[in-house]
Formats: C-alpha cells, structure tokens, sequence
C-alpha cells in the first residue's frame, strides 16, 4: 500500500500529560505492519471542538484516519459526536464489524459507539481506546483496507 494514515488518540489524561498514550502508538505500529505510511500520533483531549479540528486537518492530508478513545460511555467520550457530523458517507459496515468481531469473547465491545465513514477521499474510523480494541479494530481493517481506500481513489477494482 502506498497511503498515508493519520492516528488521534482522543484523551483528556493523555492530552494533559497524566497518562502515556498507549493506544496510539500501537495503532500506528499496527498500521505501518500494514504497510501505511504513518506519522506519531496526534493527541487530543476529549473535546468536540478538539477532536472535529484534528480530523479535519488530518484529512485533508491523509488518505485514512484512525482514532482511538472516545468511543465508549463515560460523559467525557464525545468521539462519534464529534466526527459523525463531518462525514459525507457514512460506512456503517466498518462499524458493526469492529462491535461484532470479538463480542463473544469481549461482551463489552458492544458498547463501543465508534463510527466509520467518508471525508471527501479519506477513509475515517472511530476505535476505542483500549489497546485490545485497536488490536481488534485493525483485524477487522486489514481486511478490507486496501479495497477501501483503492475505491475512494477510484482504482478500478
């Protein structure tokens, strides 16, 4: 693969320092496995207005964006909020693939309210937060990457 990948975590702790980002690295070092160019992850606390402007910047430049955080319960997770408004197309199909991959093993993947979707050309998926969800969320990825983002070039398949 020859495309470029923008990783966000979305963390208040992390953004403030308490915490080390350990989702965002492994996501990036699961994307370059895949062959993406990948620059060091972005950080950025939970905060719609925060996570819309990363997105945004991201994809302007890049051919996938991956978050990571957010996506859960907790009052502060405001990633779907925040990135489904952006979105020209959603891809629901991502989404339920992601909640469903590993739910007999891990019940509590179901609560994930990641999204996935289009920004012009760019391909953009919401992951959780965890690192066990990134591990999940790029099996599910790594399937259908390379037919995804070959088709928002319009490669011909």
């Amino acid at each position: 693969m020859t495309w470029r990948a923008a990783v966000l975590t979305v963390s208040d702790r992390s953004a403030r320092g308490e915490r080390p980002d350990a989702s965002g690295p492994l996501l990036a070092g699961l994307l370059r496995e895949l062959g993406l160019r990948v620059d060091d992850p972005v950080v950025v606390p939970d905060e719609i207005q925060a996570v819309q402007e990363a997105v945004r910047a991201a994809a302007s430049s890049y051919d996938l964006v991956v978050t990571t955080g957010g996506t859960g319960l907790s009052p502060r997770d405001v990633t779907p909020e925040a990135v489904a408004p952006l979105l020209d197309r959603q891809v629901p199909g991502i989404a339920e693939a992601l909640r469903s991959r590993n739910a007999a093993a891990v019940p509590t993947a179901v609560l994930s309210r990641g999204v996935a979707g289009t920004i012009g050309t760019t391909l953009v998926v919401t992951l959780p937060g965890s690192t066990g969800g990134v591990r999940d969320g790029i099996a599910v990825l790594a399937e259908v990457l390379e037919h995804a983002l070959a088709q928002l070039r319009g490669d011909d398949h």
